[in-house]
């Protein structure tokens, strides 16, 4: 049933996402008297149609994977005489500046209403308390130490582990940065934190493992809840209330110890001791893996059985009113579309890994996650990839609302437009780029999915 949800979650997100970028340049292509013939969603043979009273053709079609604003204009088609005055291309710079950068503005504004939902509703968080600081590490370097909570990092308030992480590596390319946190004693102390050289994104893997982090977790028994279906722990004939007591002949006393333990033993083959009923039982079984190359971890698909409260002090809710909740909102959404810039321009020079680009695939397994886990981390998870979106429509590549863009910015600075002939080559030059990305997002998808050697 889990590829059914990651389907369902991934037409549920590219649905939401494509309608509110489009709405975007059919509003404001209307606003600015730019007549539309036909507003899309999806592409291919059309499942729903209909014409309105303004004779725009309203269309639902089959592959949801885009969609499209057809508006009047002579390079398409002739335009009556009496028309001319409704053509795209007979409107000013301004004009169509403002209807092409409308939908990636929809596209923030979407993540900026996903994230004030997020605030007014209330999340409950993991607190960015400090769990084993690893030796010799930019974090162990700066002082800090197992229990301390992070309060303040280069200036910016954090109050979970995420805020943690894309603050961290948001800041990591300023040199020193403050880090304000409280002690396990309860007194507050600055330090400060350098994470020059570090390239948190240069493969895939855990950017906190870099630092030298691990978030603060409390002392859980190896005893399992739940298996997951179709997992290697399921295969395995493992069930709910099963003790692991050993792994390869290693003692496990604690389900992190377990997870440790997995996690290094990617596609092995592993002998797991369990004690089920008061009799020991051993099962030899493969591993499951997910990642790839450096980044590819084991995985055993398997849930811990919680004391109840036993989270509960590593854990708070954030909510906010819904006025203090709008400046919380822009300004998590401005970290996220700084944080995706900079990941892309370091992509570009070398020094990000194109691994961390995600295709169609694993959005649909984080859209099909963040639907099962509720409705809090699907707002978040929607936020992301309309902002991402958003950029991603803006990048100066023929084809995209970025390329449009450039083509006017030409056509101010020359005076006049590009001749069709430039501006055809120039789709074609498009289309071959944005091919190439989605190739490579295609693959990492594959290797992410069925893993790689080494």
């Amino acid at each position: 049933m889990s590829w059914l949800i990651n389907i369902i979650g991934f037409l549920l997100v590219i649905g939401v996402l494509v309608a509110v970028h489009e709405f975007g340049h059919f509003w404001v292509a209307r606003r600015v008297g730019v007549r539309v013939l036909r507003f899309s969603i999806g592409f291919g043979k059309p499942l729903l149609q209909r014409t309105g009273s303004d004779g725009t053709e309203y269309v639902l079609a089959a592959i949801p994977l885009g969609g499209y604003v057809k508006m009047l204009d002579e390079r398409e088609a002739p335009v009556a005489e009496d028309s001319l005055h409704q053509a795209f291309n007979r409107k000013p710079l301004w004009a169509r500046n403002a209807v092409i950068c409308a939908g990636p503005a929809f596209n923030f504004a979407l993540a900026i209403v996903a994230y004030w939902l997020v605030f007014v509703i209330g999340a409950t968080e993991v607190r960015p308390v400090v769990g084993p600081v690893t030796p010799e590490s930019p974090a162990a370097e700066a002082g800090l130490v197992s229990g301390d909570e992070f309060l303040r990092i280069d200036d910016k308030r954090v109050q979970a582990w995420d805020d943690t992480v894309m603050t961290l590596i948001g800041s990591a390319d300023d040199g020193p940065f403050p880090v304000e946190v409280e002690r396990e004693s309860g007194t507050r102390t600055s330090l400060t934190l350098d994470l020059t050289g570090v390239r948190l994104l240069e493969e895939q893997g855990e950017a906190l493992q870099r630092v030298g982090l691990q978030p603060m977790q409390p002392t859980i028994d190896p005893v399992i809840n739940e298996v997951v279906p179709e997992s290697s722990a399921a295969r395995a004939g493992l069930e709910s209330g099963d003790r692991v007591r050993q792994l390869d002949g290693e003692p496990i006393d604690s389900w992190r110890a377990l997870v440790m333990a997995i996690r290094e033993r990617p596609d092995s083959e592993v002998t797991l001791t369990i004690e089920r009923g008061g009799t020991a039982l051993t099962r030899s079984f493969t591993l499951d893996s997910r990642g790839a190359g450096d980044g590819r971890t084991g995985v055993l698909g398997v849930t811990p059985q919680v004391p109840e409260g036993v989270l509960s002090d590593l854990r708070h809710e954030v909510r906010y009113g819904p006025v203090a909740a709008v400046g919380q909102a822009v300004g998590s959404s401005w970290q996220a579309a700084a944080l995706t810039v900079d990941v892309l321009v370091k992509m570009v020079i070398g020094e990000a890994s194109v691994k961390n680009l995600s295709g169609p695939i694993n959005i649909a397994q984080y859209a099909g996650d963040s639907v099962s886990l509720g409705l809090i981390p699907f707002l978040k998870f929607l936020a992301i990839v309309s902002i991402s979106l958003g950029i991603l429509n803006l990048m100066p590549v023929p084809v995209l609302d970025g390329g449009h863009l450039l083509y006017n910015a030409i056509e101010w600075v020359r005076g006049r437009p590009l001749s069709e002939a430039a501006q055809g080559m120039g789709q074609q030059i498009g289309m071959v780029l944005l091919l190439m990305l989605m190739t490579l997002a295609f693959y990492n998808d594959l290797n992410r999915v069925f893993g790689a050697g080494g």
